[in-house]
């Protein structure tokens, strides 16, 4: 019996005068592979959920499969009227089946997702080396998260934080229904900006800061910036503006000073602190800012005292409220 025998010969019409639906499915036959095994080197046509593939009968047999039931006699097969031998499965992987099947290794599939649809067809077709190919390869991938952001929820889990990481530590504080006020019409945009700023710094510098988000906090939307331990600075996003005779909270994006601060607490970063006078240059206050005095200490010289530098961005609400020169 030749592999080619099972396939029909002649197809009837049909009687009938109504025309055929336009989507019918193709005319197939059920013919069985019996002795198919001695072919050797017989080429197979195969038509797999639409994909076609040319392959021998050797290569089909050749593992304990389900390939090897349907091509030995132990299973019938189908095929359609141009003879191709059909599998109502996807054929998306199923080239990779036929490499494992011939060559004993296959290389998988880029991404978690494909080596799974792979998986599912090995267990289908009942290829158990390239299962558990597949499993190992799922299990020694495990997917890590890019950065870790841990949300406090209270001030001591804050604290506790801040106090136990060797590492600078970045908190942004958001909080938009903490407010008593309407929003301008640009807030919710800038408050989205400083959320994505946020996730950005976080990727880009990770490992080396430590980034939390405080989602219970008195301000709407406030950066805070420390090294060991300490407060070094804080950007205040937020300002009340008057228009049309109402207050309204207005929400800005400083993105230079953000950007600046975060740089300035790499400096922490390291054990032994940098020399003094880089630290005085980060420490230094602004008088229009809200500075403090510096504290003399004794015969040792004068030294600066820890201090939070905190910025708040102005803005001015109508052309008239600007200074003059500006």
């Amino acid at each position: 019996m030749s592999g080619d025998s099972c396939l029909s010969q002649h197809h009837t019409l049909s009687d009938c005068t109504s025309p055929p639906p336009p989507l019918a499915c193709p005319k197939t036959k059920t013919c069985s592979y019996q002795g198919a095994v001695g072919l050797g080197n017989k080429y197979v046509r195969l038509n797999v959920g639409g994909n076609l593939f040319y392959t021998t009968l050797q290569v089909l047999t050749r593992q304990n499969s389900m390939l090897k039931a349907m091509f030995s006699g132990k299973k019938e097969v189908f095929t359609d009227k141009e003879g191709w031998i059909l599998i109502d499965r996807s054929g998306k992987h199923f080239g990779s089946i036929l490499c494992y099947l011939r060559d004993g290794t296959v290389t998988l599939p880029k991404g978690r997702q494909a080596v799974q649809e792979l998986l599912a067809e090995a267990k289908y077709y009942l290829v158990q080396g390239l299962v558990e190919l597949c499993q190992n390869t799922l299990q020694g991938n495990k997917e890590q998260p890019l950065c870790v952001i841990p949300v406090v929820t209270s001030s001591k889990e804050e604290e506790r934080l801040i106090q136990s990481s060797a590492k600078p530590v970045v908190k942004l504080v958001y909080n938009r229904s903490n407010n008593k006020y309407s929003y301008t019409s640009n807030s919710d945009d800038n408050l989205l900006k400083n959320i994505e700023l946020f996730d950005r710094l976080s990727l880009s510098f990770n490992g080396r800061v430590l980034f939390i988000k405080d989602v219970i906090g008195d301000e709407i939307c406030c950066w805070s910036f420390y090294g060991q331990s300490r407060k070094l600075a804080e950007v205040c996003c937020t300002s009340i503006v008057y228009a049309t005779e109402k207050k309204q909270t207005k929400v800005e994006f400083p993105e230079a000073r953000i950007y600046e601060e975060t740089l300035n607490t790499l400096l922490y970063e390291t054990m032994p602190l940098p020399d003094n006078s880089l630290l005085e240059a980060t420490r230094r206050s602004y008088t229009n800012c809200g500075s403090h005095s510096e504290e003399e200490e004794g015969p040792g010289g004068a030294e600066l005292r820890e201090r939070v530098r905190r910025i708040h961005v102005k803005r001015y609400s109508t052309y008239d409220d600007r200074p003059l020169g500006h």
